[in-house]
């Protein structure tokens, strides 16, 4: 999958916390993650156009938690998860690659994800700076009910 660089920075006020003390009760949220009911409406709205962005870090050595997720559900690949691409989020730069522009326009419908949806709104906030206009927060494999609508895309 091809990807483009883009340097910018973002300084969120969302939650900088680590995405991996979340538990998977609706209640316990990270600050900008979706409902059920908006997730749905947006995937279904999307249809073949939707495009998944997994910004977890393999590296445990700079982010350990997300191990516990990747257990859960690994990264993106053409067999699994197809409308998914992997951009990961550096909290260092607050940045990621951006998705290609040959592939995705600036109206795609982006759903962004981490382990559980803190790194997952950065990168949402990240893509509407550089002028995406249809980006969700899906949490993660730890929000199940929301995985369950898009972790197989």
């Amino acid at each position: 999958r091809i990807v483009s660089k883009m340097s910018l920075s973002t300084t969120s006020s969302s939650n900088t916390g680590d995405d991996n003390n979340n538990n998977s009760n609706n209640d316990k949220k990270k600050p900008g993650v979706a409902t059920l009911e908006e997730l749905t409406s947006f995937v279904e709205a999307a249809g073949d156009k939707l495009l998944v962005v997994d910004v977890r870090n393999p590296d445990a050595s700079v982010e350990p938690g997300d191990q516990k997720s990747l257990a859960v559900a690994g990264l993106p690949s053409s067999e699994d998860r197809p409308r998914a691409v992997h951009l990961i989020w550096d909290r260092t730069s607050n940045t990621m690659p951006l998705p290609s522009s040959t592939m995705y326009d600036y109206d795609t419908p982006i759903v962004t994800h981490c382990g559980g949806g803190g790194r997952g709104q950065k990168a949402k906030e990240f893509l509407e700076k550089a002028g995406y206009k249809n980006v969700i927060n899906g949490g993660g494999p730890k929000e199940k009910e929301l995985w369950a609508v898009y972790g197989d895309k």
